[in-house]
C-alpha cells in the first residue's frame, strides 16, 4: 500500500493562511487574543477560587489539620487548566470560550482544526515559556505577518479570525 493510498504524504505542506492574500484572517488578532486570554483566565480562576474556599472551610472545620489539602491546589489547578484548554481547543470550533467571544479560532499552520492533545501541549508550552521568557514569547508576534507567538511556532499553530469575523472584515 502506498502513502497516496492511505492518505499520508512526506511532502512539505504549505501554510494554509497567507497574510498577504487573506489579511482579514489576521486583522486585529493580537489585541483580541489578549482579551480572550483574560476571559479564559477568569473562567479558569473562578472554579479554583471555589476550591480554595472549600479547602479553607475544611481546614477550619478540622482545626487546622485539613491544611494538608492545600498541597493539592497546584496539581488541581494545572489539571483543570489543561483540561479546559484541551477540551475547548479540541472542540469543533477550535477555540476556547474566550476566543469564541473575541471571534478567534486556532488552527494548525497547515489549516487543520485543533485536537485535544495539541491544545493541551499548546497551553503547557505557553505556561512554561511564559515563566521562563516573558515577555519575549509575545514579542515574537510583533515581528511576523501571521502574528504567531513563540509557543504557536513550537506547537505548529496559528490564531486567526473566525469565519464570521473574517467575512465582516472582507466587506
Amino acid at each position: 500500500m502506498t502513502q497516496a493510498q492511505i492518505g499520508t504524504s512526506n511532502e512539505p505542506r504549505p501554510h494554509a493562511y497567507d497574510p498577504v492574500t487573506q489579511p482579514e484572517l489576521f486583522q486585529g488578532v493580537l489585541a483580541r487574543r489578549f482579551a480572550a486570554f483574560l476571559i479564559d483566565a477568569l473562567i479558569i480562576l473562578i472554579p479554583l477560587a471555589a476550591v480554595v474556599l472549600f479547602m479553607l472551610v475544611f481546614t477550619v472545620v478540622t482545626l487546622g489539620f485539613g491544611a494538608v489539602v492545600f498541597g493539592l491546589l497546584g496539581p488541581i489547578a494545572a489539571l483543570w487548566a489543561i483540561l479546559y484548554v484541551g477540551v475547548t481547543l479540541g472542540s469543533e470550533r477550535s477555540a476556547t470560550y474566550g476566543m469564541r467571544m473575541m471571534g478567534l479560532q486556532m488552527r494548525t499552520w497547515y489549516g487543520a482544526p485543533m485536537y485535544f492533545l495539541l491544545g493541551a501541549v499548546h497551553a503547557i508550552l505557553f505556561w512554561v515559556l511564559s515563566a521562563a521568557l516573558t515577555p519575549f514569547i509575545v514579542l515574537v508576534a510583533l515581528f511576523n505577518a501571521r502574528r504567531r507567538t513563540l509557543h504557536d511556532y513550537l506547537a505548529g499553530t496559528v490564531m486567526i479570525n473566525d469565519e464570521t469575523r473574517a467575512a465582516s472584515l472582507r466587506r
